[in-house]
Parts: structure tokens; sequence; C-alpha cells
């Protein structure tokens, strides 16, 4: 069994065990594997406008707000944008700060025909820190993951 496979098995499993609406979950080590080894994977980043400029983004990745800055509300051209730009066959992973918008557009995908959505958990920030940092213990950033200053 190749990595990619392990890797979309373990998140099928984690999926599973969660009771998610879609294919499953990966660390933030493993999407950067699948994204390297398959093709026809891709990496949606669902935050804000605001936060690739200032945070930073992953190169390469599709970039389509979940919500819109600065009201957080929902952005209705999501599905279109998303359908327009992302194979629904292909391994579609999805990334926010923290985990939480990337759930709930894997949801979104999964429930539109995106057989194998995948929410990148830890997001690219990770977890608050003792001092209520991200980026330090978990996440895209922490992992040493290629990232570009926005």
């Amino acid at each position: 069994m190749s990595q990619a496979a392990q890797i979309l098995e373990v998140a099928s499993q984690r999926g599973r065990a969660q009771g998610l609406p879609y294919a499953g979950a990966v660390t933030p080590l493993e999407a950067q594997a699948l994204l390297s080894s398959l093709p026809n994977a891709k990496l949606v980043d669902v935050r804000t406008h605001a936060e690739w400029a200032f945070v930073g983004v992953v190169p390469g990745a599709e970039l389509i707000e979940w919500k819109r800055y600065p009201g957080m509300t929902p952005n209705p051209d999501f599905l279109t944008r998303l359908k327009a730009e992302v194979d629904p066959e292909g391994v579609v992973l999805f990334l926010c700060r923290s985990g939480a918008r990337s759930h709930d557009a894997a949801a979104l995908a999964a429930a539109h025909g995106y057989s194998t959505a995948l929410n990148v958990l830890e997001g690219f920030e990770g977890d608050k820190d003792g001092a209520e940092h991200r980026g330090q213990l978990n996440g895209w950033k922490a992992a040493g993951l290629p990232w570009v200053q926005g």
C-alpha cells in the first residue's frame, strides 16, 4: 500500500470514529504528503483575505473565503468558486486557521459531490498556547511546512 493510500485510510478511520459527514481528517504533515504525492490533490484555504495577507499562505493553495472579512458573513459564492476551481473527483484538503471553518467547508463540499473532501486538523496556525498566541503549538506553520508571508 502506498503512503498516500495509507494516509487516506487513516483519514477515513478518523472520519468514521468522529462521525464526520465527509471523507476524513488529516494532520498537516499528512496533508503535505498527499499534496506532494497525488497530482489530483488540491489544498483549499478557506480563511479570509485578511488572514492570507497578514498571516501567510501555502504556495499553490486555492484561496476561497468561507466567511468574508470584516463581518465574517458567509461567502455566498463559496460553492460556485469551489466548483469552478476544484475537481470534485480529486482529493480536496480544506484548511483554515484552526480546523473549524474547514470542517464546515468540507461538509458542504461532500454534500455537493466531493467524494474525497478532507479537513486539515489544527489548521494553518493551530491552537493557542499559554500566552494566547497561535502558530507555535501545532498547525501547518508550527509543523515547518511550506508557507509564505502574504
